[in-house]
């Protein structure tokens, strides 16, 4: 599976990026037909501390799936958008 990252505004450290990596790289346990994942990182322009936006884009035969998710973090966000990317394709391998 490919992992693109784009950040907006922003160069993601290290840590984060193995922390992105070792995350979507378990997606693939729980669906095998994962073509891609398109990783989106940005920090919205507001005064509140939650302003970590993390967008993944799931590559899957058919329709992609997509989840966005913004919190105080970029890992928390991450962590957010992998808990729900799992269960939609643990659903959508139920329903194949």
């Amino acid at each position: 599976m490919k992992i693109h990252v784009k950040s907006l505004g922003l160069t993601p450290h290290a840590p984060l990026e193995e922390h992105l990596q070792k995350k979507l790289n378990k997606l693939e346990t729980y669906y095998d037909k994962i073509i891609d994942c398109k990783v989106f990182l940005k920090v919205e322009n507001s005064s509140e501390k939650e302003n970590k936006t993390a967008e993944i884009i799931v590559g899957v035969p058919g329709d992609d799936i997509v989840v966005k998710k913004t919190s105080a973090s970029f890992e928390e966000s991450l962590d957010l958008c992998a808990e729900v990317a799992k269960k939609l394709l643990i659903k959508k391998k139920e329903l194949a």
